[in-house]
């Protein structure tokens, strides 16, 4: 289980059929083999590591379900590690598990942060409310407006700076990830 709290990012360093291999984040002291990690809302598991590297297998439903397929060596991916039983609970819970993607969003700009707009698919609808909270890309967000299809998320500038939401380019391809709890509701 994840919380949604973007800790770092990471550079794609190798992309195969099999998998994945990402940078090795220097706050990444704790992990082993077997350890999971939200990479860009996506949960996954370390099949290998050194101090410089951390090595994924992907299976075919994880490459087709995510935007984990549309990578490229050198793009920057969103990562959190699993939460521990005895740490603060600060975002909302994310299992890890991308049930769509969207490649239609758009960014109105402001002085204090983003107003960040995506159509949601409609198998999704259901379960993304008003003041609910949405996962994009493994962040924690809270849902500021519902019109239709539209979900849209106010975005504050650290948010931005600290995962890769501030850079993503028009037409990019986002995982969504609903709230469990609201799914399970």
């Amino acid at each position: 289980m994840f919380t949604g709290i973007v800790e770092t990012m990471a550079k794609v360093l190798q992309k195969t059929d099999e998998g994945l291999v990402l940078e090795r984040p220097k706050i990444f002291t704790d992990i082993k083999i077997g350890s999971s990690i939200c990479v860009f809302g996506a949960c996954l598991s370390i099949v290998a590591l050194d101090k410089k590297t951390m090595r994924f297998d992907i299976v075919p439903e994880t490459w087709r379900r995510t935007k984990l397929g549309d990578l490229r060596i050198g793009d920057r991916v969103n990562l959190e590690r699993s939460l521990r039983a005895d740490a603060r609970f600060e975002g909302h819970v994310v299992q890890g598990h991308v049930e769509g993607t969207s490649g239609q969003w758009g960014v109105i700009r402001g002085k204090n942060g983003v107003r960040f707009t995506v159509t949601i698919p409609e198998a999704l609808l259901p379960f993304v409310v008003e003041k609910g909270s949405i996962a994009i890309d493994g962040v924690s967000l809270t849902v500021a407006k519902m019109e239709g299809n539209q979900c849209t998320i106010a975005l504050i500038p650290h948010t931005l700076e600290v995962t890769t939401l501030g850079s993503l380019k028009e037409g990019e391809r986002v995982n969504i990830e609903t709230d469990v709890m609201g799914r399970y509701v």
